[in-house]
């Protein structure tokens, strides 16, 4: 489920807390990067049952309108579309779920207002109406309708991000990718689905695991190395002048560059670029390409990068 683009994420800020603490421990520093991952698998699990809650607080306003001392016609015979979406029961009854929200101790059980606020929001929306006046409701329905409750809904809720900050310094960046992984597990789900269906794991295999603890590791053990070949391609700029977060950037797409043999040079290069384009100054992508691109022929002239595997011929 994590991408190698989180990875990379994860590590520059670990590296960017790394070289401004005090502890220069690249045991705890490495704990540390794994630790948000972590939370990052947490945040798809509580993201995944969010749906689930608005779903309960549906019902219970349905519950609610047919025991009014006077209830109108609309709250004896609701709409119970939403409250009956068959992806939603699909989530619900989901063990492997299930048992990692429990285990975890993952809720959203303290914040019955953003649950309100979200239900309310979905109400209100064109989306919502469009699917409840739909003549016949089939599962692929049911589908594009939590899609759109995920995009245009929960991730436009301002209030969202506030709870997801206060629950977890880790969470700030993340939830956009989140709610793209979770869309693209819930076009697996089938209307026949066992509540045991396995959900992604955390890595998709023990090759990106491998990556993101050697990608922390060879940038810390080449800090120097790499600072030294950063500063002869500057020009006649000073090091100390560059934006602190452009030579982490640079200093992670060097290591790939060097010392990950199966991960071809552009795929690096336009990593760093983009990454650049959030994480630093407005003008840091445009440097930072100027200078990789330097660096990158010096590399390939001294013949000190290798790459090994398919469509990587010609890369030395």
């Amino acid at each position: 489920m994590i991408n190698r683009r989180i990875i990379r994420i994860k590590a520059l800020q670990i590296l960017y807390a790394f070289y401004n603490s005090p502890d220069k421990s690249l045991k705890n520093s490495e704990k540390e990067l794994f630790f948000s991952i972590q939370k990052t698998y947490d945040l798809y699990h509580l993201m995944l049952n969010l749906v689930v809650e608005i779903q309960n607080y549906a019902q219970k306003r349905i519950d609610a309108g047919k025991q009014k001392f006077i209830p109108t016609p609309e709250d004896l015979n609701p709409n119970t579309r939403f409250a009956d979406n068959k992806l939603i029961h699909l989530i619900r009854e989901n063990t492997r779920l299930e048992t990692y929200l429990t285990n975890n101790k993952l809720s959203w059980n303290n914040y019955p207002e953003l649950i309100k606020k979200l239900y309310n929001e979905m109400k209100q929306s064109p989306a919502y109406e469009e699917y409840m006046s739909l003549p016949e409701c089939s599962f692929t329905e049911d589908r594009k309708f939590i899609d759109k409750l995920f995009i245009r809904i929960i991730l436009e809720c301002e209030d969202l991000y506030h709870v997801l900050e206060e629950q977890s310094i880790y969470w700030n960046d993340d939830t956009e990718f989140v709610v793209s992984m979770i869309i693209k597990t819930l076009k697996k789900f089938k209307e026949d689905s066992i509540p045991a269906s396995a959900l992604p794991p955390m890595f998709k295999d023990d090759e990106d695991y491998d990556f993101a603890r050697d990608l922390f590791r060879k940038v810390i053990l080449n800090h120097d190395q790499n600072k030294e070949i950063i500063e002869k391609h500057l020009s006649n700029w000073d090091i100390e002048r560059v934006a602190y977060m452009d030579t982490l950037l640079m200093e992670l797409a060097i290591t790939e560059f060097t010392e990950f043999v199966s991960i071809p040079t552009k795929v690096s290069l336009n990593e760093y670029i983009e990454l650049s384009k959030y994480y630093s100054t407005e003008r840091s992508s445009t440097f930072i390409n100027g200078i990789l691109d330097r660096i990158l022929k010096d590399l390939k002239d001294n013949h000190l990068i290798q790459k090994a595997g398919r469509g990587l011929l010609g890369e030395e």
